[in-house]
């Protein structure tokens, strides 16, 4: 009787409440499918799965393929697919990566075939299928073609050696550094298993303020146990490399690309990472960038340095690839800071190898919320460009403040930089397709770590997926991608799933609103980041907020255009012309472009001054809204999750006011203009802002 009585009681709470869970499994959960009726469709389905391949053969990657199968369909509908491997035509539409999915019929039964050229590609297929079925798609009628539009597509993680994230805000480094080669974590399978589902197919592990120690033997037999675990699940691996590495771990004098020891230095070097490792993905360097060793002390280039690396990664049939980013700035260069890469790297156009892609990252300043796409987009087309994103919130908040960055990413890859006519998008620039290039990548730097939830924010697993998806196919739309994570995320009704949705689309804008509206940038708090500093001065300049927001009596905002430091005439005449005017130029980019009075009338009809403290207080408002949209969900999916975003909300909109009220304070100070209706009054003075003193901030170098 107390059995049925503790049952009865069990079944009461499993119809009011949503089970809880952590977040771990991210987006790959599958729970069962509800309703039978589906379920019994996809039975029907997938009675058996045919994975057909040039070859039809088993091999560690389609092991994967058919564990993942297993638990996929176990999770969601009870049931142990029969995989058939078959042999096929190679097809010259589906490339190295792209799958095919369409019904078949096996022995009578209904069946769904996945076609690839490779291994990797029947494993993405595979996951497709899975999604669809997650998202309770139907599979009648199944015909879908999809081939990632990029080559490779990385994740790049500023992790050190002693597991301190640069940058990152969820917890130490998944590698556990000390205990390699001997003890493997869990964790890095379904890291792997993560990065497959959405079509990732590389990673770099190690910090871009690269740590020479990761190549030597005893950290390579390390790396090589990582490596064996990704490859099944077409992972491979990459490394960041110390320019000065031969010196500090070889015993050399000099580092100097054109010197032959050097340069037989690296060349042994790369034999001994491809024994290790014999898939290799190749080197991310970062060189004379904030105090990072490289060429310039040898009074060589970019293209010298890049390309003493790219020849031994090219040799003896490898096909590993220098990955050297653009993010450059001398600190004797008083040359405006967004003006240094491009009058570094166009010269240099041509004279990087043909495996050297030069990394570039969204914006010519430093992954702000908002800023102008870098000139260099384009502008060297007999070389090889990617672009860098940042998924870890550096400057939107960490993993305390909801940012859904898939909008930005739209907009950054949908960019028009007309270099070669209308149509000239950063996306083709990037995919090769602009200019004919035979190799392309995309990196996203990483926002995950050893927290149970891998990112902090339980809802910042939606840019780690939104980069995947947008890396697989960059027209992708950030709606469509943020709507097919909630479906995959949540155990949520159509209502709550849009209430989600629209939450993720409006939260960077809402961050951008609150902190660096209308243009401004780079006025946070110095070091960690976190936090506004518009009056932070001392040490060189381009490290000051001034530098950049040059606020006076006059009017406030960047003057870039010909009467300023002139960095608009890197950009196609055609923005030159929409930007470099006051009338034309949009309020997102106004203050990057111009310096303008207190009283300038905007679009709206308000002052600048008036425009700039709706702004803020716009963002504090969208942030209370988000909140009680977010306590409306209460109930419709599972209470840790609910609790965990909510506790993170309440702090947001602390954390909103406080930019809010000391962004005006500061200001105001030159515009000697009362705030106007709506915005309201700060409760503490300018000083007390300035005194806020946050230490041992996490991802700070500096705390650690």
């Amino acid at each position: 009787m107390k059995r049925y009585l503790l049952a009865a009681l069990l079944a009461g709470v499993g119809a009011t409440s949503v089970m809880a869970e952590d977040g771990y499994r991210l987006w790959l959960r599958y729970d069962r499918v509800e309703s039978r009726e589906t379920r019994s469709d996809y039975r029907g389905a997938v009675e058996a799965i045919v994975v057909q391949t040039p070859t039809g053969e088993a091999s560690p990657t389609i092991d994967a393929l058919k564990a993942e199968l297993a638990r996929g369909l176990d999770g969601l509908i009870g049931r142990d697919p029969t995989v058939h491997l078959v042999a096929g035509e190679t097809r010259d539409d589906l490339g190295a990566d792209g799958y095919a999915l369409t019904n078949v019929t096996v022995d009578g039964d209904d069946a769904v075939r996945i076609t690839a050229n490779s291994d990797a590609g029947a494993l993405y297929g595979a996951f497709a299928l899975l999604r669809k079925m997650q998202l309770r798609e139907s599979l009648d009628a199944l015909d879908e073609v999809s081939v990632p539009k990029i080559d490779r597509r990385l994740l790049n993680h500023w992790d050190n050696l002693n597991r301190f994230v640069e940058r990152g805000y969820a917890g130490f480094s998944l590698w556990e550094w000390n205990y390699l080669p001997d003890i493997l974590s869990p964790r890095y399978t379904d890291y792997a298993r993560a990065l497959a589902s959405v079509g990732l197919n590389g990673t770099v592990v190690t910090n871009v303020n690269a740590n020479a120690l990761v190549l030597t033997p005893e950290y390579l037999t390390k790396v090589k146990a990582l490596a064996d675990v990704f490859r099944p699940w077409g992972i491979r691996i990459y490394l960041t490399a110390r320019f000065s590495a031969p010196m500090e771990i070889g015993g050399l004098e000099t580092a100097d690309p054109l010197d032959p020891a050097v340069q037989a230095w690296w060349d042994a070097k790369v034999a001994e990472i491809y024994e290790h490792i014999p898939d290799f993905g190749g080197f991310l360097v970062k060189a004379n960038s904030e105090g990072q060793p490289g060429p310039w002390e040898y009074g060589r280039d970019h293209a010298d340095g890049a390309n003493l690396l790219a020849k031994p990664l090219a040799a003896a049939g490898r096909d590993g690839i220098v990955m050297w980013r653009a993010f450059v700035y001398a600190f004797e260069d008083t040359t405006d800071r967004v003006k240094q890469a491009y009058n570094q790297f166009v010269p240099l156009d041509g004279k990087f190898a043909d495996n050297v892609l030069v990394q570039i990252k969204n914006g010519p300043l430093d992954f702000m919320p908002r800023e102008a796409f870098s000139p260099l987009f384009g502008a060297t087309p007999q070389t090889n460009q990617m672009v860098e994103l940042q998924i870890t919130q550096e400057y939107l908040g960490a993993s305390i403040q909801l940012a859904y960055l898939g909008t930005m990413w739209e907009e950054v890859l949908d960019q028009d930089t007309y270099v070669a006519g209308e149509g000239s998008t950063i996306g083709k620039v990037v995919d090769g397709s602009l200019f004919n290039h035979p190799v392309s990548a995309i990196a996203g730097v990483a926002n995950t770590g050893d927290d149970r939830n891998w990112t902090g924010h339980p809802l910042a697993q939606a840019n780690w997926y939104a980069y995947g998806r947008l890396a697989w196919d960059h027209e992708l739309g950030a709606r469509d991608i943020a709507t097919e994570w909630t479906g995959l995320t949540f155990d949520a009704d159509e209502e709550a799933s849009t209430q989600i949705v629209d939450l993720l689309m409006g939260s960077r804008e809402t961050v951008v609103n609150y902190s660096m509206p209308l243009g401004l940038h780079h006025i946070m708090e110095r070091g960690h980041h976190y936090g506004p500093g518009p009056w932070v001065t001392g040490g060189r300049a381009d490290w000051t907020s001034p530098y950049y927001h040059q606020a006076d009596e006059v009017g406030l905002g960047a003057n870039r255009i010909a009467s300023g430091t002139n960095a608009i005439e890197q950009y196609a005449p055609e923005l030159q012309e929409q930007w470099g005017q006051l009338a034309n130029v949009p309020d997102e980019l106004l203050l990057w472009f111009h310096h303008v009075p207190w009283d300038y009338e905007m679009r709206s009809g308000r002052t600048l001054w008036n425009e700039l403290a709706l702004r803020y207080q716009q963002g504090v408002d969208e942030v209370r809204a988000m909140r009680a949209t977010w306590a409306d969900l209460r109930g419709g999916i599972d209470e840790e999750r609910w609790d965990a975003v909510r506790q993170r909300l309440a702090l947001q909109e602390k954390d909103a006011i406080e930019w809010r009220d000391a962004c005006l304070l500061y200001f105001q100070q030159f515009s000697q203009r009362p705030l106007p209706e709506g915005v309201e009054a700060p409760a503490y003075d300018l000083q007390h802002y300035i005194d806020v003193d946050r230490r041992f901030f996490p991802g700070h170098p500096g705390d650690y």
